[in-house]
């Protein structure tokens, strides 16, 4: 155990950025999956909105996750050329996704005339959009070529927001067992897992760097500017900061030459943020008259409770790394600070039912006053 003088070092660049950014990613997340939620109900088209988690698909998530990384602890430097070809191309899609509304409003605040110029997958491809579709190309292959770590959070926050939009939760009592599983995944693979693998398998895997297909390929063809390509790769499933980020590009091969946090602890607290975020929206609109819209946008802010406990949660994570000097499971502090007051909030204000159990209790008193 460390002394507590040594929490000095929270102040550090690196994680005063680390915490700012996964709070601005949350909210981000929330916010995306809301308004393209909106979207789709207003363009009709509810069957490619989202993907709602059931109670089978939510006890899943946990089980295909670790056998996913036992995968990637044994097997990693097999696959590790074709994972990198793959996420190259989520990432292009998802960097597309996140910038589209912002090219959006430009086009419509400017008048821009945007004529279509062909169609893809049976859907009419503009001029915008397709300058759009390279400048996310271009992005992607700067990161292959640099492996910078700039580029690596840009195409991980922009997977991170992807996800949580069109993978979402429909109540709390899926999201309470979603978060609850996952929190048992994170502590046993990252506190027991070298009990029974040798090796901290979390860790393992999280630091592990890919090999790059593009220096590869440049090498095979003996093409110029091969020493500009960078071999390794830091897969975008995680934001980084160099501790001295003044000064080098690219992170170290050392774990504490650098901070980092997996997405899926952005991810997974962004997805009960998403729910709440819903839940407030509807509270407002589903009010009636101008002093209940006040009144509600004022009390239903169950969104912000969460948001701010989960800041709380990741200040008291990296505190509990910095003190005990070994990495600790992001989901252990982040799963009580988020989940918890939403519960007991929701309990005091007489919300916990409708929360609880989603759409199914609003659809059914909808049934009961049209029946009366």
């Amino acid at each position: 155990m460390e002394p507590l003088w040594k929490l000095v070092y929270l102040l550090e660049p690196s994680s005063v950025t680390l915490i700012f950014t996964a709070v601005a990613v949350s909210y981000a997340s929330a916010t995306r999956a809301l308004n393209y939620g909106k979207e789709m109900e207003r363009n009709h088209d509810l069957s490619e909105a989202s993907i709602t988690l059931d109670r089978s698909q939510a006890l899943m998530i946990p089980i295909m996750s670790s056998f996913s990384l036992l995968f990637m602890f044994y097997l990693f430097s097999s696959v590790s050329q074709i994972l990198t070809a793959f996420t190259a191309v989520a990432s292009a899609s998802a960097l597309y996704f996140c910038l589209s509304p912002y090219i959006a409003q430009i086009k419509s605040q400017f008048g821009l005339t945007d004529p279509y110029i062909s169609r893809c997958c049976s859907k009419p491809f503009t001029r915008i959009q397709s300058l759009l579709l390279f400048l996310c190309v271009s992005l992607v292959l700067s990161w292959l070529v640099s492996g910078h770590w700039i580029l690596n959070n840009l195409l991980g926050i922009s997977l991170c927001i992807a996800f949580v939009s069109h993978v979402r939760l429909p109540n709390i009592k899926i999201c309470a067992m979603l978060l609850a599983c996952l929190f048992v995944y994170d502590v046993f693979w990252v506190f027991f897992s070298e009990r029974f693998f040798g090796a901290n398998v979390m860790v393992s895997v999280a630091t592990q760097q890919a090999s790059n297909p593009v220096h590869t390929v440049a090498n095979s063809l003996s093409l110029p500017g091969l020493e500009m390509i960078t071999k390794k790769l830091e897969l975008p499933v995680k934001i980084v900061f160099p501790r001295n980020m003044l000064g080098g590009a690219v992170p170290g091969n050392s774990v504490s030459d650098y901070m980092m946090l997996g997405l899926g602890d952005m991810a997974i607290p962004s997805m009960l943020l998403a729910l709440v975020l819903c839940f407030d929206n509807r509270k407002v609109r589903d009010s009636t008259t101008p002093s209940d819209v006040v009144q509600s946008s004022k009390e239903f802010k169950y969104f912000w409770h969460a948001l701010s406990g989960y800041a709380i949660g990741l200040f008291i994570a990296l505190a509990a790394g910095i003190l005990t000097r070994s990495p600790q499971p992001a989901l252990l502090y982040l799963v009580p600070c988020t989940l918890g007051p939403i519960i007991v909030l929701s309990w005091m204000k007489n919300d916990l039912a409708e929360l609880w159990e989603g759409n199914t209790v609003i659809q059914n008193e909808k049934a009961h006053l049209t029946g009366v």
